[in-house]
């Protein structure tokens, strides 16, 4: 056996069930191993889309996913998405190619470019290649998760299995075996070389310290207006964190908000705030802001979950539950870090608490008052619908009420991002993905055909920009392929948005405008269906496209008035 195939044999083995990439002679035997040992490949039109999609597939599916590219410029044509997944801690392993000859055009420094786009780098040897293999999907699954870039030189790949590597010039990076465990050890918790490795387990961490728990048992006791702020690390738990953290809400009178990465977490419950910062509700800001005890879980508390701080003011006592040490007081200072799985401390602290029941903020005025106006889509607002476009709050609100509940919603980045973002609903935590870590425009289409691949029992909803829709609409292609039945609508204020609300009216915007483009017909273009929307009543084609075999993805060209979003005036501030 060569290590190609011992290689995609591993990667099923640990877990690996969906491939997503683009095939070139570097990845091309890998790829089939892949395949032949049960798993699914997902052909993308460009490697960025494809690691989008994978990325988009772990998180919503909560599985360990795998990208397989080229080498060379399909490793760097992937970058941005791997730089999203790597910011994002997502369970990731690709599968990236590594030209062995001296002066191959193709030969990058591949354990550097890894290593800038903060994803976590080993090479396979062919001597312990099933080691290896069950390493990286180790790290990719442990703790908080992992995007492993897996170096495969291509003259390994094509050595035997178990077999001496042949002798060859030393590739970037340092030794053959960089970023691996050292040669003539085995990896921590890996079998011996040739066992085939078990599944990988991401267990729950370390246990929490009892006398932080005691700390946080005692402040929560004390808190009189408590709320809870669940992250990533929280959503990532999914109905465990969920059952866990709204227990012990309740016993000490918590209300519950997430970050936008955790979106969805607690929908239904009717303490449920939906998310802090940029994005929060008036009244949701509003208490936030009046709490006396905030509690991170799985949170940082960054620039966007607190309104560059303001959300939180001085006088608030914070308290932050992180499985990993260095991400406790990253963002702001805090009272009381608790280092352990949000899961574990979340019961261990009502535990301790057993037989405590507080009102705190559950009061029968507050539950009222969340009832009738928490949700942005109860906000009044003057709707700016005109001369042949449509308020973007009156766009997605009427979607809101058209789609099916169980839905999925990706959302592109951009000046529209908050209208898709909090006014469309979701049913739990799976049903948001937000891939906004690294802030680029043009992931939201792959975004949405990840998502889609990994739930095709829910509608997937692509929400972008025009900006964002044209970066990446080859990928439409892919969407038809599968026959997918995705909903993509567009955004389409013919603009960048976002420069020309902060720009504007006093700096010249013609590098930022740009002339109508009949977007619906590019969607008709690929194969799928295409509808132009300019009025409520246009989204009768969505009820038709909804009620049909839906057997293709439908674009809907709704065309917005420019207004400015609040979430971007909030954004701006901190630069």
């Amino acid at each position: 056996m060569r290590v190609a195939e011992a290689i995609g044999r591993g990667l099923v083995a640990c877990g690996v069930r969906t491939c997503f990439g683009v095939v070139g002679s570097g990845n091309f035997h890998v790829t089939n191993a892949l395949i032949d040992a049960g798993a699914r490949f997902v052909a993308a039109a460009h490697e960025g889309g494809a690691a989008t999609m994978a990325d988009a597939y772990a998180r919503t599916s909560g599985e360990l996913a795998a990208l397989s590219v080229h080498q060379g410029p399909g490793v760097t044509n992937a970058l941005t998405g791997v730089a999203e997944a790597a910011k994002s801690r997502t369970p990731l392993v690709v599968l990236a190619p590594e030209a062995t000859a001296a002066r191959s055009n193709f030969r990058i420094d591949l354990a550097s470019a890894a290593t800038a786009v903060g994803a976590t780098f080993h090479r396979v040897r062919a001597e312990r290649v099933d080691e290896d293999v069950a390493h990286a999907c180790r790290t990719a699954v442990a703790g908080a998760g992992r995007t492993v870039v897996l170096g495969m030189p291509l003259d390994v790949q094509a050595a035997p299995a178990g077999g001496d590597r042949p002798g060859t010039p030393p590739l970037p990076g340092g030794s053959p075996a960089a970023g691996s465990p050292a040669a003539g050890s085995p990896a921590a918790g890996s079998p011996a070389a040739g066992d085939r490795p078990p599944p990988p387990d991401p267990g729950g961490g370390p246990a929490p310290s009892a006398d932080q728990v005691r700390a946080l048992v005692e402040l929560l006791r004390a808190a009189r207006r408590p709320v809870f702020i669940a992250g990533r690390g929280a959503a990532r738990g999914r109905e465990r964190a969920r059952t866990a953290l709204a227990a012990l809400a309740q016993a000490c009178g918590a209300l519950l908000a997430v970050s936008a990465s955790a979106k969805g977490l607690f929908a239904g419950d009717p303490w449920y705030l939906d998310v802090s910062g940029g994005f929060a509700s008036p009244l949701a800001a509003e208490l936030i802001s009046a709490s006396d005890v905030v509690v991170a879980w799985g949170s940082s508390l960054n620039m966007w979950t607190t309104r560059h701080g303001r959300l939180i003011p001085r006088g608030t006592t914070v308290a932050q539950v992180d499985l990993e040490p260095g991400a406790l007081g990253t963002h702001r200072p805090v009272d009381l870090g608790v280092v352990g799985d949000v899961v574990a401390v979340a019961e261990a602290v009502a535990a301790e608490l057993s037989g405590h029941r507080a009102t705190g903020w559950r009061t029968p005025e507050v539950g009222g008052r969340l009832a009738a106006g928490v949700r942005w889509r109860d906000v009044s607002y003057v709707d700016t619908s005109a001369d042949g476009r449509i308020d973007p709050r009156t766009l997605t609100v009427a979607l809101d009420d058209l789609l099916p509940d169980e839905r999925t919603v990706a959302v592109d980045s951009g000046n529209f991002m908050g209208w898709p973002s909090m006014y469309l609903s979701v049913p739990d935590a799976a049903g948001s993905c937000f891939t906004q870590a690294y802030q680029s425009v043009g992931l939201g289409l792959a975004s949405a055909i990840g998502a889609a691949v990994a739930r095709p029992d829910r509608l997937t909803v692509a929400a972008l920009g025009d900006g964002g829709f044209l970066m990446s609409v080859a990928e439409l292609a892919t969407a038809v392929r599968l026959g997918l039945p995705l909903l993509v609508v567009v955004y389409n204020d013919a603009a960048y948005g976002a420069e020309v609300h902060h720009f504007g009216p006093d700096e010249p915007l013609q590098t930022v405008t740009f002339p109508d483009t009949e977007l619906a017909r590019i969607g008709e273009g690929f194969g799928g269906v295409g509808l132009t929307v300019r009025s409520a009543a246009d989204l009768a084609g969505v009820r038709e496209w909804l009620a049909s075999p839906r057997d293709r993805p439908l674009v809907v060209d709704a065309k917005i008035t420019r207004i400015a979003s609040w979430w971007l005036e909030e954004a701006f501030r901190g630069h």
